[in-house]
């Protein structure tokens, strides 16, 4: 047996989700994409979904994430907020994940994995 270490971190906001896991794994897929509709779709959400929490979150933290295309060609694209915020999550999450394994492995008798070593974060 070999167990996989997984946590939920998130930011939230009077109960409100400002940004976690997910909102990483869909400004990974805008990146990707160029279009928040395909990072939607291989993500499994609508695109009202997908938009919905990308503007909450902008909301939140009074930051656009995201650029919007002047035209269709061009994609869209991540700002430098949009940008920071995912990478100081992944830090921060990396971070957190690697006390938490540490800590697992001297409390728990079997060989442990990090959720991030199966999932790009």
């Amino acid at each position: 047996m070999r167990p996989t270490v997984r946590i939920h971190l998130w930011l939230e906001e009077e109960d409100a989700m400002v940004f976690g896991y997910g909102r990483v794994m869909l400004l990974d897929k805008v990146e990707e994409c160029g279009s928040l509709r395909k990072a939607a779709t291989s993500l499994g959400m609508s695109y009202q979904a997908a938009w919905k929490k990308i503007r909450a979150t902008e909301n939140a933290l009074g930051v656009e994430l995201v650029r919007r295309p002047q035209c269709k060609s061009d994609g869209m694209s991540l700002t430098p907020e949009g940008l920071m915020m995912r990478n100081s999550f992944k830090h921060w999450y990396s971070a957190v994940e690697s006390c938490a394994l540490a800590q697992a492995e001297q409390i728990f008798p079997w060989h442990l994995r990090c959720f991030t070593t199966n999932k790009q974060l």
